[in-house]
């Protein structure tokens, strides 16, 4: 996925140069592809916040049960918690960076 808006981003800010490429069809193909990102966004907030509630749950029944499996655990889940972060970041930022480009495609477009 990262890859994908990634690539897409830079496709998008090369056509920003090029006025006369710019078709109602490529707006709309735009507006699809903000809507897929969107909904991958959505999704890996979802799991963001499910994964930091359990890493969050597991730390405090470890702390109050004094066990270190559920230590564990938690340390287990910070290891994915990380990566989404950073993952819901990228996606976030780049999904901001589609909105401008859109407006910029129909500023362009005339």
């Amino acid at each position: 996925m990262k890859e994908r808006i990634l690539n897409y981003v830079a496709e998008t800010d090369k056509l920003i140069q090029e006025p006369k490429k710019i078709t109602k069809e490529r707006l709309e193909y735009h507006l699809i592809q903000i809507e897929q990102f969107q909904h991958e966004r959505l999704i890996h907030l979802i799991v963001t916040v499910f994964v930091g509630i359990l890493a969050i749950s597991f730390f405090l029944f470890g702390l109050l049960l004094e066990n270190m499996g559920l230590l564990i655990v938690f340390l287990a889940l910070i290891c994915l918690f990380i990566p989404y972060i950073l993952h819901y970041y990228l996606l976030e930022n780049n999904v901001q960076k589609l909105y401008s480009q859109y407006d910029e495609l129909l500023k362009n477009k005339g």
